[in-house]
């Protein structure tokens, strides 16, 4: 009888690992979301740190290591990590999660980008043709990733594809609830100043106006001059200056005491591990950041 029982564990605990769909995440915004749509159904991995500019990070062996394993691997898109992800799919040697397969997805081809088109010159900065790839900063976006994630973790693993379809349509209510919260929130906000075009997402859900760059152009470090412009056009103005955990404090700084603005700098992305309630935690942060 001890001896039926067992087998018995055994099977049921290899049925569950079988079940367990290994995703390679990006990095921790769309590690987040796959969690909380694949539950414990799923198996995640977060290749960028959180507090690292996902555009400047360098393939290395631990993310080949990571991505030769994976059955699927979710990207934000939208050429964010196109300095480093070819490279590391490439060394990863593993045909099932190189781009056009099953196992390969990417967030932005399922949400509505802004920023589309403009000339791929890298004179222009850090430019993205195919679309600002920060939409992670709006919920309703995310959502809207969220529920394509889900048809195709079903794809995966067909066994769990209502609990896929039902965890993303909790997360789009919540996403809905906390929208109109903020957006209530921000009304006759003054305006802001970011670093990098990270923002802009959250800045036209909410109706907020940005008032200019602390980067003359994207990815483009500031300048002496470019910074005593931006003084000069927002002088006698209000607003506030926001910019990521990452990013250098020494332009915000100067701005912000030149014109007597307050100054913010907050993470950029959840933790690895992360819940959703984390995410919506962030993304008020900024929210209640924009009003001064």
């Amino acid at each position: 009888m001890k001896r039926l029982l067992l087998i018995l564990i055994l099977m049921v605990v290899a049925g569950s690992a079988a079940a367990e769909v290994r995703v390679v995440a990006t990095v921790p915004n769309m590690g987040m979301l796959v969690e909380t749509v694949g539950g414990d159904a799923v198996h995640v991995t977060v290749l960028a740190p959180p507090d690292r500019d996902a555009h400047y990070l360098e393939a290395r062996p631990s993310m080949m290591a990571a991505l030769r394993r994976a059955d699927l691997v979710v990207a934000v898109g939208a050429e964010l990590e196109v300095g480093w992800l070819p490279a590391a799919l490439q060394g990863a040697h593993n045909p099932g999660v190189q781009v056009g397969r099953q196992g390969y997805f990417e967030g932005a081809a399922h949400t509505t980008l802004i920023q589309v088109g403009g000339a791929a010159d890298r004179a222009l900065g850090d430019v993205h043709p195919a679309g600002n790839p920060h939409y992670y900063f709006d919920p309703l976006r995310m959502a809207e990733v969220a529920e394509a994630l889900a048809a195709r973790l079903s794809e995966l693993a067909p066994q769990h594809a209502d609990r896929f379809h039902a965890n993303a349509d909790e997360f789009a209510e919540q996403a809905r609830e906390h929208v109109e919260r903020m957006q209530a929130r921000t009304e006759g906000a003054p305006g802001a100043v970011f670093y990098h075009k990270d923002v802009d997402y959250l800045a036209e859900l909410l109706g907020v106006d940005i008032l200019g760059y602390i980067e003359p152009l994207p990815g483009i470090p500031p300048t002496a001059r470019h910074l005593s412009e931006l003084v000069g056009s927002l002088r006698g103005s209000e607003g506030v200056i926001l910019y990521a955990d990452f990013q250098p404090s020494r332009g915000p700084e100067f701005v912000a005491r030149e014109l007597g603005w307050s100054q913010q700098q907050l993470p950029n992305q959840v933790d690895i591990g992360a819940d959703s309630e984390a995410y919506f935690e962030l993304i008020n942060r900024w929210t209640e950041a924009l009003v001064p």
